[in-house]
């Protein structure tokens, strides 16, 4: 099965900054100011529709807590499910985590959430952020509860995704909850930050990389190519991507198109706290050290959020590669 799965100090100082001249002097911050309902929203190919802006939110994955932290509607979320590595968030944000219930933490060996349809049900959400094996969106619609994905893991994702595409979820988020205004600004300082710390390499310097998700105990590796954000950031972080050539988000490899491929640099992506397994799994395989990146060391392992799918996450990662392999 294929895996899922502006440091938020940063995305605190905004939500901040954005409650502090977002609005004029006595305003009510949580108003619905710019956004008429119902709203209608586009995802995944469906129509989704909002009656009014939510008040029970369920988090089915950690991916939008980025997004919500920075537009400051973390209080209307009631219920989480799923993991949520605290290397993820800053202090204010896990505090704002660890006030909501946790359902489950239970993933399978992909990392997707196992959790029924009834225990979601249970938390009377008025909108759920995620999916899980089994989850039914046309179930929760008939319910009159809507279902929002993150882009990239939908069934067909967007093609050639860019870190604009991260703003305009910030957008989508924002419309969502009734605060238009609010994620303009927000998506305006997300472009900003990524224009700052974004790394033009020369050609003469410029070396190649792979995004790896390995699968411990034998099983399969996948390799994302140019319709995963791994591909906008790997570019962003002056390398190019070994699997440019392949048009898809997640797609499993062997051990020899690895080592044909030869990357100088191998960034591997994990779900839970096991950064050295998740290395030995790659740098132990057969003919490894045949690889310039494993020969030279030059092997990172990454939460899986800070490159998928694109959100502030992803910016933080962004900036992690660049420390890691330029600074």
């Amino acid at each position: 099965m294929k895996p899922r799965v502006m440091p938020l100090a940063a995305a605190t100082m905004l939500s901040l900054m954005l409650t502090a001249c977002g609005s004029p002097a006595g305003a009510n911050n949580n108003a619905l100011t710019s956004t008429d309902f119902p709203l209608t929203i586009m995802n995944c190919g469906t129509a989704v529709t909002l009656e009014k802006a939510p008040e029970r939110v369920v988090l089915l994955e950690s991916s939008p807590v980025s997004y919500l932290h920075s537009l400051g509607v973390m209080d209307k979320v009631v219920a989480r499910a799923g993991s949520y590595p605290t290397t993820y968030f800053d202090a204010p944000t896990q505090q704002e985590l660890d006030r909501i219930p946790l359902l489950t933490d239970k993933l399978d060996t992909s990392g997707h959430l196992q959790i029924s349809q009834e225990v979601i049900m249970a938390q009377r959400p008025d909108m759920v952020l995620g999916t899980a094996q089994g989850l039914n969106r046309e179930t929760l619609a008939a319910s009159g509860i809507p279902l929002l994905e993150e882009p990239s893991f939908c069934p067909q994702p967007p093609d050639n995704p860019t870190f604009q595409d991260i703003g305009e979820q910030m957008k989508t988020y924002a419309r969502a909850f009734g605060i238009s205004d609010r994620g303009a600004s927000a998506a305006l300082a997300l472009e900003e930050r990524v224009k700052r710390i974004s790394r033009p390499s020369a050609a003469a310097e410029k070396r190649t990389a792979a995004v790896l998700y390995p699968t411990l105990g034998g099983g399969a590796t996948y390799a994302y190519g140019t319709k995963s954000m791994a591909h906008p950031q790997l570019e962003a972080a002056g390398f190019t991507n070994v699997f440019a050539d392949v048009d898809q988000r997640v797609f499993e490899i062997g051990r020899e198109e690895l080592i044909g491929r030869n990357p100088d640099v191998l960034i591997l992506l994990h779900t839970a706290d096991n950064p050295d397994e998740i290395s030995h799994a790659i740098t132990s395989m057969k003919g490894a050290e045949s690889i310039t990146a494993i020969a030279k060391n030059d092997v990172m392992t990454q939460l899986f959020n800070f490159t998928e799918p694109g959100s502030p996450l992803a910016i933080d990662g962004l900036e992690h590669i660049i420390e890691r392999f330029w600074q």
